[in-house]
């Protein structure tokens, strides 16, 4: 059996104690690998490798980094197939999915930071009659990224092309449920000729390895997406400590629908925004708020339209619906959906485990589920799932749809599908969500900040708010002798 190795100062190696996880296929309910359990001793050799790298990787120029980073991101393409598939045994998304979006935004992660870094800018003030002050921003030195398992590649890629970008070294960890992209990215930078402990992969346990990076003293920086509650427990050790924090965490993401909108577009993107990646993306919209004169019909066609969803092995290109991540998230999805039941909740569509046939006769799948009759504030829609759930419900005014979709204790992103350009602007202004998608969803362009509010995070990804995260501004005044 395959067993996955730590990548640090440039070499493939075991873990120090020689213990693994299991990691599990989840279409088949198999373990198929072996993940290192790693310990602070990992985190601590890796943290030393990227300390001795630092100083040689940080005076490099943008140029020379763009070289690598671009040597990187040709790789990942050249194995977009091959990756994909990995993605797809190692997630359950289908492999259509990965390949179509993972590998390749994991691609254009590495190009644009590559050339971005080759065009920031610093700020200069002149004090008229007295000064010329400008700013340097230098690289934080040794920083931490910590991934989570639901866009493995796409999200470990989002937070390491920044930091090596701007001339950080990085001990990065992948989730430990989803690891195998992140290995062969090991091996990618190894034919790359990346320069050893620039970037270093310690695999292994939050718990464990995770923390014992968020806790070193010499890592500067932690770039975290994952559940919040995770983000709170990192906050609490990094806090204390002054390290910068970026975190992405929850979402409970509203999907407001006008009755002006563009139906037929509405509802197709609809079914992408509730159902992409079982539901396991966290900007996925899981409470889809429809204006009352447009509720039943729009309620009837997208019960049809998802029931269509074909349900079946994430390797065959036919498959729109693939395996949860695993048996305890698949107990977790289907205990909120006996809870929505609890609640009064009436389902419309789906609610049920799967069972397939074939080699997929053990994976853990579950039917695409939408539920109406619930309460704005209630648990089912207050809590994040992060499955195939949504609930729908009707609204009657601006006002009270805007009290429902805020009423959430996250803010990370919201849909709004209306033909009426005043009130797109309107309720853009008013939503308390850091990304707002009007008549679209998933659009992202690169250059834009990415983050959310309340808890669900702090700080911004994404464009050069990425690259000026991992660095530090000094300003620098000079007094200019006007004498002579």
């Amino acid at each position: 059996m395959l067993k996955i190795e730590n990548y640090i100062n440039g070499e493939l190696c075991e873990p120090l104690s020689n213990l693994y996880l299991d990691n599990f296929d989840p279409s088949t309910g198999e373990v198929y690998s072996l993940i290192p359990d790693s310990s602070g001793d990992d985190v601590n050799l890796a943290v030393e490798a990227a300390k001795k790298a630092f100083p040689g990787w940080s005076k490099k120029s943008a140029e020379q980094r763009h070289d690598y980073l671009i040597k990187i991101a040709a790789l990942i393409e050249r194995d977009l197939d091959s990756l994909a598939e990995v993605e797809s045994v190692d997630n359950g998304k289908p492999k259509t999915l990965a390949k179509a979006v993972d590998i390749p935004r994991a691609v254009s992660n590495f190009k644009f930071y590559a050339t971005a870094a080759m065009h920031t800018a610093t700020e200069a003030h002149e004090t008229v009659g007295q000064a010329i002050n400008y700013t340097l921003r230098q690289p934080l030195g040794v920083v931490g990224c910590i991934s989570p398992w639901n866009l493995p590649l796409y999200l470990f890629t989002w937070k390491i092309a920044p930091a090596l970008a701007a001339g950080c070294c990085v001990v990065a960890k992948p989730s430990e449920i989803t690891p195998m992209t992140a290995y062969l990215l090991s091996k990618l930078c190894i034919e790359a000729g990346l320069p050893a402990g620039v970037l270093n992969i310690i695999h292994g346990l939050g718990a464990k390895a995770g923390n014992a990076i968020v806790a070193h003293k010499d890592v500067k920086a932690i770039s975290f997406t994952g559940g919040t509650k995770t983000g709170q427990d990192i906050a609490r050790i990094a806090a204390p400590m002054f390290k910068k924090l970026s975190l992405e965490l929850g979402g409970k993401n509203p999907n407001i629908i006008f009755a002006d909108c563009d139906y037929e577009e509405t509802l197709k993107t609809t079914v992408l925004s509730s159902f992409s990646n079982q539901g396991q993306i966290c900007l996925c919209g899981s409470r889809i708020f429809v204006e009352r004169p447009l509720y039943e019909r729009f309620k009837t066609d997208f019960i049809e339209k998802v029931s269509q969803l074909k349900i079946g092995d994430p390797l065959i290109s036919q498959t729109n619906i693939g395996a949860v991540v695993s048996k305890q998230h698949l107990e977790k999805v289907l205990s909120y959906i006996d809870l929505a039941k609890e609640e009064g909740g009436k389902i419309l569509l789906g609610g049920k485990a799967v069972k397939l046939g074939d080699r997929c006769a053990n994976g853990w799948f579950i039917e695409p589920t939408i539920i109406e009759n619930l309460a704005h504030d209630c648990r089912t829609n207050q809590e994040e799932i992060f499955g195939a759930v949504v609930t729908i419900t009707p609204f009657d005014a601006e006002k009270e749809v805007l009290n429902y979709a805020n009423s959430v204790e996250y803010g990370l992103s919201a849909t709004v599908w209306t033909e009426n350009l005043s009130r797109a602007h309107r309720i853009a202004e008013r939503l308390e969500s850091g990304i707002i998608w009007v008549n679209s969803w998933l659009l992202r362009d690169l250059r834009t900040p990415f983050g959310g509010m309340k808890q669900s995070g702090v700080g911004r990804e994404g464009g050069f708010e990425a690259l000026r995260f991992f660095t530090e501004e000094k300003n620098v005044c000079i007094k200019i002798n006007y004498g002579g």
